[in-house]
């Protein structure tokens, strides 16, 4: 396989404006002879880019035809196999792919009458989420694999979060996947391995015409974001190049065309929000829309949904229809919270099937039954998750949760940044910087948003648990360490405090944070002490783009009583997530990374809790952050209603509950 380096420059339809031209991918081979079926595989030898397309999935005979093809799409599943929350430890109603695998039957079973074939899609990020993903036994199928077998996927899309233990990794796992498993803009180097993900696919199914079978030829192509090489730098970095997405699919889609393809489909790991036309943006399903070569579109990543509210005004965009530039998309949510569906009305033009008319709809797998099969087939895995997750790891004095992060000091924060720092120090020990001040930064996990009321760390005071500390830490990060000054800190708390609405001093009822924005990003910084002015505009957008003022919301920024000067000089500890440039936080850009060993924060935090490492000043230091005062202003907030039972912690700030909204959280009104 050439080294990406290699390849040759793709100079028909060129690269995007303001980035290098995508490698023209290599000839189509259509390997005739190799072939997938519904109940099992045969091995593919191609490589990425040796070979980079073309195997065929033959519809099995019993499919029957007619001028109608159903597409049906999961995105973001991130291991929500069953509809059980690991987290809680209980039932969840609203999600999971067993309650989607009835919808994929019953969706099934409506094409079926209607004589129409039926495409099963996932748009990536199915890997990296629950605790389910940690019972992967070499040797055995992992549990994602058996899932998709049974249900009898025709193809799946790579996102970001499914490279997060690395290639060689995921190559495993893909060894058995039982479909075709795409991403269409890497390249994978030399020496990397990878050898189970190929760049697009060609399916072969037939329609009536005249009474007679005729063959439709479907092109599959598959994106992610290109900041996924930056996300996973410790991973990926040297291994692989990753192209823009608008960019590639303009290089690809030509070819899918003259290998006869009818129709070409995206599944694109990728969402409409943000700069959807910059030719290297995370967020490109405008502009994949906007090229018109597509005959449908899987989006997901941004975890919305289309059709549906979510995109409401944006333009281009059909909110009510999933019509984006007249192409048919749908975003089924995130968590198997969705199924997608797309049905397409094809006519016969020419030599080619082409696409007459669409429909988009999501069905929501909320109050659906699971399916028995499945349940079956995921039991041991989900009873061995749950008996690992039971495993006593230490003990908390406190209750620990997540119900007021936004209101005030949170002591669940300030435990995971006690586990990093006291982590950390032993390995500056006897170096220059272990005389410098340490900042250790931890943002909430569980904190609402669109994953409900529920989605909060809500955990008793007593016996710690494995289960607990994946509560504290949801994602598998691994421990970091950058030197920064103090200008840099400055930028920093000024991009954390940008979550916050601008509040109008003796207003009362607005809201103090905007819920569109995810909550993780709101990096608390403990070891410095700071106060942040609401009623002062924010100094950066959440893109991580400076403001056209030049103001600030943040004051009073110290450390160990002593003001923070420009040039002050600190070792800062946070997560691989956000040192790789998770979160767009400039002040991170080309900061010095301190070298390492290989450090889970959960195992950081599993040592700390049992006392296996000492007890850190940070835990139970000054509060890191507090609002300015603002006599005669109250704001509402947003929050679990689990959140009653511990209204005690807000006592003397005349913090009062008002009610409920339409989506269950709880409301406080909170003077500031």
């Amino acid at each position: 396989m050439p080294a990406a380096s290699s390849l040759r420059p793709f100079a028909a339809t060129g690269g995007d404006q303001g980035q290098a031209p995508v490698p023209e991918p290599g000839p189509l081979n259509p390997c005739a002879s190799t072939e997938y079926s519904f109940h099992g595989k045969q091995k593919i030898d191609a490589g990425i880019h040796d070979d980079p397309v073309a195997h065929r999935c033959v519809a099995p005979p019993q499919m029957s035809a007619g001028t109608n093809l159903r597409l049906l799409a999961t995105t973001d599943l991130h291991m929500h196999l069953t509809g059980h929350d690991y987290l809680a430890d209980q039932a969840d109603p609203a999600r999971g792919l067993t309650r989607i695998a009835t919808r994929i039957a019953e969706a099934r079973a409506e094409a079926a009458r209607a004589g129409a074939p039926v495409l099963l899609l996932d748009n990536g990020d199915a890997l990296q989420g629950t605790p389910l993903d940690e019972i992967d036994e070499p040797g055995r199928p992992h549990p994602l694999m058996r899932a998709l077998g049974y249900l009898r996927y025709d193809a799946a899309g790579l996102g970001n979060h499914d490279f997060y233990r690395g290639l060689a990794v995921l190559d495993r796992i893909l060894a058995d996947a039982p479909c075709p498993v795409l991403c269409s803009n890497l390249r994978l180097n030399d020496d990397a391995p990878g050898g189970s993900i190929r760049s697009c696919a060609v399916l072969d199914r037939d329609l009536p015409l005249n009474g007679r079978p005729t063959p439709l030829r479907i092109g599959l192509l598959s994106f992610l974001p290109p900041q996924t090489l930056q996300w996973e730098a410790h991973q990926l970095e040297g291994r692989v190049e990753i192209d823009g997405i608008a960019a590639s699919a303009r290089a690809w889609l030509p070819r899918m065309r003259d290998e006869g393809c009818d129709l070409v489909i995206a599944l694109a790991h990728t969402g409409l929000a943000g700069a959807g036309g910059r030719p290297d943006g995370e967020n490109a399903a405008l502009a994949l829309a906007e090229l018109g070569g597509f005959d449908a579109i899987i989006a997901g990543h941004t975890h919305q949904r289309l059709p549906g509210p979510d995109h409401d005004g944006l333009p281009g965009v059909d909110a009510e229809t999933g019509q984006v530039h007249g192409t048919p998309m749908v975003m089924p949510g995130f968590n198997g919270s969705d199924l997608g569906v797309i049905d397409l009305s094809l006519h016969r033009a020419g030599n080619r099937w082409q696409v007459a008319g669409s429909r988009c709809a999501l069905r929501p797998a909320a109050g659906r039954p699971e399916d028995p099969g499945l349940l079956t087939l995921l039991g041991a895995d989900h009873g061995a998750t749950r008996a690992r997750l039971r495993q006593h790891v230490g003990h908390s004095d406190t209750d620990l949760h997540s119900y007021f992060t936004f209101l005030a000091p949170d002591p669940a924060l300030a435990l995971v940044a006690a586990a990093q720092a006291a982590a950390l120090r032993p390995c500056l020990e006897g170096t220059p910087l272990a005389g410098l001040p340490l900042v250790s930064v931890a943002s909430p996990g569980r904190c609402g948003g669109r994953s409900g009321p529920g989605n909060y760390t809500d955990i008793p005071a007593g016996s710690l648990t494995r289960r607990h500390l994946n509560q504290l830490q949801i994602y598998p990060n691994q421990l970091c360490a950058v030197e920064l000054n103090g200008a840099q800190l400055v930028d920093w708390l000024e991009m954390s405090a940008s979550h916050f609405n601008r509040i109008e001093p003796g207003s009362t009822g607005s809201r103090l944070r905007n819920p569109s924005l995810n909550g993780t990003g709101f990096d608390v910084l403990h070891g410095l002490t700071c106060v942040i002015d609401l009623s002062a505009p924010a100094r950066f957008a959440p893109d991580g783009s400076p403001r056209d003022h030049g103001h600030g919301r943040v004051t009073g920024i110290a450390c160990n009583g002593r003001p923070v000067r420009p040039d002050d000089r600190f070792v800062v500890a946070l997560n691989s997530f956000r040192a790789n440039g998770g979160g767009n936080v400039r002040a991170l850009c080309d900061s010095p990374r301190i070298r390492l060993p290989h450090l889970g924060i959960r195992e950081a935090l599993a040592s700390y809790v049992s006392r296996d490492l000492p007890r850190d000043p940070i835990e139970n230091g000054p509060p890191p952050w507090r609002f300015a005062p603002m006599p005669g202003t109250s704001v509402l907030a947003r929050t679990g209603p689990g959140a009653t039972a511990h209204m005690g912690d807000l006592d003397g700030r005349g913090v009062e509950i008002t009610g409920q909204d339409t989506d269950g959280f709880l409301l406080l009104s909170v003077p500031l």
